[in-house]
């Protein structure tokens, strides 16, 4: 095993992983950041970190203001990794996410000027206002970490994350994602409004009256931040890239022995069996890195059927399509559960 590798490498050798009470450490350390930001949203911030850590990417679906661009950027700003934002419109062009090539008239070359995609995290705006053929811009990136434009092909930073977040109460002014989209997507969550007890601590953090003043006048509240800022724009890192790095080696480690697979395996099945559309070989790979990465997070190199069990609605719901109208994704995934017995 080598020794960890320089950040600028790419990340195309391998490094060393975190232990994994270093890798659970920082993993808290991460949460901890952004819920100083985020009010009573632990299992979701939880699940993004997981997502990150099994080397997939996350769409977050409801309705406008709960906070999900926000949960994004804040992830974004407790790791010291590189950041970029789409905002999803209907005239957004394929182009103006991959990047495009630009004649240079001093030296009578194109060069490539890289979209916002070359980024660690890279946050899609509420995703579902583009028409589909933007959309698929994304396909190549989230699934082999690389931009092919005009015959060149370009690696993608590492880590590299997709957030995307989904506006779903405006039907006749966004369009439907495609399947081949909605499959890169390792998770899928629902964040819901706050409880009023959260709303209040979400108003206490961001109202005048928490607010003081430094010795020379300057409105602060207790964490010194300027008066009137967002608590994510002062937000420091608790975590670098190469960190993040080494722990998702920790992750990839974690032993998965052949009955937990086998289970993985049978989850899925049953899913194509009792849909329309069940859940993707994808599916199945996606499964079983979250479980290790949920492993991590409760400070073990090794996974247990509860791990599987608890990230599996959030993995495999939006894949399917029932037969019925009147059953959904989640129903089916439920029902796998309480059927396909652990071995």
């Amino acid at each position: 095993m080598t020794d960890a590798t320089d950040a600028s490498d790419g990340g195309l050798a391998r490094r060393t992983p975190l232990a994994t009470d270093e890798a659970a450490a920082l993993a808290d350390r991460i949460v901890d950041s952004v819920e100083s930001v985020i009010v009573g949203k632990h299992d979701a911030v939880e699940h993004i970190l997981v997502t990150i850590l099994a080397r997939g990417h996350l769409l977050i679906e409801d309705v406008p203001g709960v906070g999900k661009t926000t949960l994004a950027k804040a992830i974004a700003a407790s790791v010291d990794c590189s950041f970029k934002r789409v905002q999803f419109t209907p005239d957004l062009l394929p182009s103006d996410v991959t990047g495009v090539n630009v004649f240079n008239q001093r030296t009578s070359e194109f060069d490539f000027q890289p979209g916002p995609v070359f980024a660690n995290v890279v946050l899609g705006d509420e995703i579902n206002r583009a028409p589909p053929k933007t959309q698929s811009a994304l396909l190549e990136a989230m699934e082999e970490r690389q931009v092919t434009t005009d015959g060149v092909t370009r690696e993608l930073p590492d880590p590299f994350c997709v957030i995307a977040t989904q506006n779903d109460v405006e039907p006749g002014r966004t369009y439907e994602l495609p399947v081949a989209e909605i499959d890169r997507f390792t998770k899928k969550l629902r964040l819901g409004y706050p409880s009023p007890d959260e709303e209040a601590e979400i108003l206490d953090r961001v109202s005048g009256d928490r607010i003081g003043r430094d010795r020379d006048g300057e409105g602060r509240d207790g964490t010194g931040r300027p008066a009137g800022e967002h608590p994510v724009e002062s937000l420091e890192p608790v975590a670098t890239v190469e960190d993040l790095r080494r722990a998702r080696e920790t992750v990839a480690s974690v032993e998965a022995t052949e009955p937990v697979r086998s289970y993985v395996s049978r989850l899925t099945a049953y899913t194509r069996e009792h849909a329309a559309l069940g859940a993707s070989p994808r599916g199945s790979i996606a499964l079983l890195r979250t479980a290790q990465a949920r492993a991590v997070l409760d400070g073990r190199d090794y996974v247990i059927p509860d791990d599987v069990q608890g990230e599996a609605p959030t993995v495999l719901a939006h894949r399917i399509r029932p037969e019925s109208g009147s059953r959904t994704g989640a129903d089916v995934v439920a029902s796998a559960l309480d059927s396909v017995a652990v071995e």
